[in-house]
This record gives C-alpha cells, structure tokens and sequence, in this order.
C-alpha cells in the first residue's frame, strides 16, 4: 500500500512541477499573443514566492519547535537558497520562457540532476568524475544544445536561441545552489530553509524587477492571470515542495531526482491541451540525450537503488 502512494504522489508531484510550466506561460504569453505578466516576468516570479513564502512559512511554524535560523552557517544557506534556487533561478527562468515553450523550457531544467552531479564532483576532489561520468555529463551538454538548436537558426542570438539559454543559466544557478547548500549543511529543518529561501528570493527579485523598470502598472488582473499566480504560488510550490518532501524520506535522493525526468511529459502536455503548443523533434532527442547522460552520471546510486528495490546488497553512492 505504501509503494502505490509513493507511486501516486510520484506522478503528482511530476504533474504539478510539469504544468508549471505550461502556467508560467499562460502568464507570459508571447509576443504574438503578450499575457498579463509579458512586460513584467520577474515582478511574475517574484509575487509567486510572495505567496508560496508565506504559506510555506506559515507550515514551517505549525509543524517546527523553532522555525528561525539562528546560526551564521544557518543564515548562510538560507542567502544561498534565496540568491541561487529561488531568486536567479526564477529570474532567468521566467524571462526565458517568453522564447520558449513549456516543453523545451522543462526539458532544459531536467538537465539539473546531471550539473548539479557534476558541479559537486568538481568541488570535492575525493569524488572527481570518471571517464564515464564525464561522457554523462557532455552528453548533458550536448542534450541542451540540441534542444537550442543554435545551428537550425540564421541568427544565433536570436530570441528563441536567447531564451533557451536563459532557461539553462536557470537551470546552472539551481544546480550550482544546491551543492552550496549541501556544502553548508546546516542543521536547520527543511521546511524553514525552504520558506525564508522562498521569502529572501522573492524580496531580491522585487528588486531586481525594480531594477529594471518592469512596469507594474501594465500588469492586468484578470481571472487567467490570478489562476495562473494561484496554481503556481499554492500548488506547484506550496502544496508541490511538501509532497517533495515527504517523497524525499521515503524514496530518497536519487529516485526523487527521476522527477525531472517525468515532469517534461506532463510540460508538454499541459503545454498542447492549453496553449496548443507544439513539440518539436529537437525537444524530443535533446531530452532523450539528456536522460542517458543522467544514467551514466549516477550509474552506481541507480545500481544500489535497483538492488534495494529487489532486497539484495547495495553498495557505492553517486
């Protein structure tokens, strides 16, 4: 009975993160069709985890003693948490997105688990990669670039191009924050790194969106709008990171990261039911590229997680 919910919170979990995809540009719109948010995607971001902060907050008091950081390294990752996974991430991600589809936008952030693997491998010396795990991780790269498809283009910086990168730097400042993190490894719960992490990076990106001029007077608050705040702010987020973390105790780093591969499906689709988005060839090959880069990288933690599955003996860790 336990193994089919973590199977059907599994799905939810990918169908949610998935969607937000599809939601983000249902927000944005293109320049064929600009949304409420077009001229303002950061201002978009950042209200998201105005409200995602708040509710993660408010979980963070009813189910923790002690809710607040209170050591220096404490209070470094949760600058870590907000600069890198919430504010850069969301920054890039959301500005690249008006370029893009759900589906190459989804299918480049699957690309996560492979840098982030590889960024921790570069920081450690005890764990450098292998001739193996090195063509997992060019074939990462190369996953991305095909999805950009920079040589299909007369102009290489052309908005598509452009956007398609925004999407990867996203993805890096993810990657690059989620080893920072872990480096630090403070002793501070989860759900209050998680809620102050929302709430910081929602603050910078109100500055950045500042920064740069965004107009907020252009924002319209139209049902469409509100609908695609409110899933994103209170399902993908709030609702989203605690079926995250529940499914992390039960199944684990490594069958967790699987979600980044399932999510891309759920993108596209939600992506051609709402927004008649098509999928291209290149999507396709690119993620698929992508996933045998994943597999070598984290080859010998696949290995132990089968055996633990079958109830044999597991050893390496990747």
């Amino acid at each position: 009975m336990t193994r089919y919910r973590n199977v059907v919170l599994f799905v939810l979990l990918a169908a949610a993160w998935g969607s937000a995809f599809m939601a983000i540009k249902a927000g944005l719109g293109d320049p064929s069709a600009p949304g409420p948010f077009f001229e303002t995607p950061v201002l978009f971001a950042a209200v998201r985890y105005d409200v995602a902060g708040v509710l993660m907050l408010a979980y963070a008091v009813v189910v923790l003693d002690d809710p607040l950081p209170r050591t220096r390294r404490q209070v470094a990752e949760v600058a870590v948490g907000a600069t890198f996974l919430i504010a850069a991430y969301h920054a890039f991600l959301f500005v690249g997105e008006l370029n893009t589809t759900s589906a190459a936008a989804a299918t480049i952030v699957s690309l996560s688990p492979v840098l982030t693997t590889a960024i921790a491998r570069g920081l450690l010396p005890s764990e450098r990669l292998d001739l193996a795990g090195l063509v997992g991780l060019l074939l990462g790269l190369v996953g991305a670039v095909v999805i950009a498809d920079p040589f299909g283009q007369t102009n290489l910086l052309s908005a598509n191009v452009v956007g398609k990168l925004l999407v990867f730097a996203a993805t890096l400042s993810f990657a690059f924050g989620s080893v920072l993190t872990r480096r630090l490894d403070s002793d501070l719960d989860i759900e209050a790194m998680e809620a102050w992490s929302m709430l910081g990076g929602a603050l910078l990106m109100h500055a950045v969106s500042f920064a740069l001029g965004e107009p907020v007077a252009s924002v319209e608050l139209t049902t469409g709008a509100l609908l695609a705040l409110g899933y994103l702010s209170v399902v993908a987020s709030a609702l989203g990171f605690l079926v995250y973390f529940d499914l992390l105790d039960r199944l684990g780093p490594v069958e967790i990261n699987l979600v980044s591969y399932v999510a891309p499906v759920f993108a596209a689709a939600a992506g051609y039911l709402f927004l008649s988005e098509t999928i291209d060839g290149t999507t396709v090959v690119g993620f698929l590229v992508i996933v045998v880069g994943f597999v070598l990288l984290k080859r010998d933690a696949i290995r132990a997680e089968v055996r633990s599955v079958r109830g044999g003996p597991t050893h390496g860790d990747d």
